[in-house]
């Protein structure tokens, strides 16, 4: 793509909107920053802009977007925005972030989304690069804007003997707008109900995931969870190198189950892993993610020892059913990262004691049948919040005592404590996003454990 001269108009003045800014200025491309929101909510935003010399509006997308080469979309963008009608009717390619990223990006890639498990999958293959001595770096839809890390990476990857990969956590929203985007390896998790708010119905959500294989090729390789048959229909129409990976039978080529041993099986190569309980994040969710996270860094190259090694190592990451502390023999867990209703699927399966979970905040069409048995066998009661909380009420009224704490993290904590008893675990595992009390669901994830550590 070229870039010097040309004209991108970048839609979104967060993170990813901001990092993609800098970056084609230094490609010295012309560059202006349309916000829908405020100045007020983004004055570090202007200021910065101001200092590298992007021009920026707040409070609207108007026609000047339309004087771009190039609109570049930030995930929270939906492709049906008025302003992005009126650039298709006008030729103007419409770009993710991760496209233009990819463009000036030296290192290989490896990507990971599904929409569950990507940011501790990707946090893994993370950790296995760096236990290998690799460069390695983690950006996309966790931490740090792909652009923004682009310049180090590429100067890593430019010096003698490095070892450098770019390990990349990949939502729909991100694939939405792609064009070349081609990681060397990519993996697709999982597929579930999830984002009904944004796309027409759930085949639409299945195709934007589908996309992260579109453009591979040659020697690229697709790692795909066997067990899903919504994955597995995507691996059946790829005309690359397939890895599956399966709790429940042999896969021919991928990472599968002998007794309790986890093997891997990589052309003519096939061995022994690890045994399951060796590995440090429990569950058969994590089991399916370290899994993933194996077949992508041996795949590339990387020593069994060092996958070893980090699998027994690795603990986690933060808001995904993360412990908080223990309280008069109650015990408190963070998993704020369950923003739909799989996630929480999971972490109820994850308890063998009595739950009072926190459920709600702003629904994305959620389908609260699939976790109905669960709820029946796990759950003691139900502490609703935010906006979906009216719809968790009317499902699961009949089921479970539910507690009302309204728009207050700080009363759901409090009728959470009241509800349980010693031996309980206090679970908050919203199934919903967090935009209708929060900035995301890492910030609903802190204010949870401050309130929770604040309890006497």
């Amino acid at each position: 793509m070229q870039v010097r001269g040309k004209r991108f108009s970048i839609l979104g003045a967060g993170k990813s909107g901001l990092a993609v800014a800098r970056l084609l200025k230094t490609r010295r491309a012309k560059v202006f920053i349309s916000e829908k929101g405020k100045q007020s909510k983004f004055e570090g935003a202007a200021k910065e802009l101001e200092e590298i010399g992007v021009e920026y509006e707040f409070g609207d997308n108007t026609h000047r977007v339309l004087e771009g080469d190039y609109v570049v979309i930030s995930p929270g963008v939906p492709l049906d925005a008025p302003i992005l009608k009126l650039a298709r009717e006008k030729g103007i390619k419409i770009l993710s972030e991760i496209e233009v990223a990819f463009d000036e990006c030296e290192a290989p890639v490896v990507a990971i989304t599904g929409t569950n498990g990507k940011t501790t999958t990707t946090t893994l293959v993370g950790e296995i690069f760096k236990k290998a001595g690799w460069d390695t770096f983690v950006a996309g839809n966790i931490g740090l804007a792909f652009s923004q890390i682009v310049d180090e990476a590429n100067s890593a990857h430019r010096s003698e003997n490095s070892k450098t990969v770019v390990v990349l956590e990949v939502s729909s929203f991100q694939l939405d707008a792609i064009d070349e985007f081609r990681p060397k390896v990519s993996a697709l998790l999982n597929i579930t109900p999830d984002h009904l708010d944004r796309y027409k119905n759930y085949e639409a959500y299945i195709q934007a995931k589908y996309r992260i294989v579109e453009n591979q090729k040659g020697h690229d390789i697709f790692v795909y969870n066997h067990d899903d048959e919504n994955v597995r229909n995507c691996a059946d129409t790829v005309n690359i190198r397939t890895l599956g990976f399966s709790l429940n039978e042999e896969t021919k080529q991928g990472a599968f189950l002998s007794g309790d041993d986890v093997v891997l099986r990589i052309g003519r190569e096939k061995e022994t892993l690890i045994n399951r309980n060796e590995i440090g994040i429990p569950g058969p969710h994590n089991l399916m993610n370290a899994m993933a996270a194996a077949l992508m860094t041996r795949a590339m190259g990387v020593e069994f020892e060092a996958i070893r090694e980090t699998l027994r190592a690795f603990k986690g990451v933060e808001h995904r059913i993360e412990f908080v502390r223990e309280l008069n023999g109650v015990k408190y867990y963070n998993d704020s990262k369950a923003t739909n209703v799989d996630s929480v699927y999971y972490a109820l399966g994850s308890f063998k004691e009595p739950i009072v979970i926190i459920l709600g905040g702003k629904d994305k069409g959620n389908d609260y049948s699939q976790i109905a048995e669960l709820v029946k066998e796990h759950v003691k009661a139900i502490v609703t919040v935010g906006k979906g909380a009216e719809k968790v009420e009317k499902f699961f009224k009949e089921m479970k005592p539910i507690y009302s704490a309204g728009m207050s993290m700080d009363e759901a904590v409090r009728l959470a404590k009241e509800a349980a008893a010693p031996g309980d675990v206090v679970l908050l595992s919203p199934a919903c996003a967090s935009f209708d009390m929060f900035d995301n669901y890492e910030h609903r994830g802190k204010v949870f454990k401050e309130l929770v550590c604040s309890l006497k």
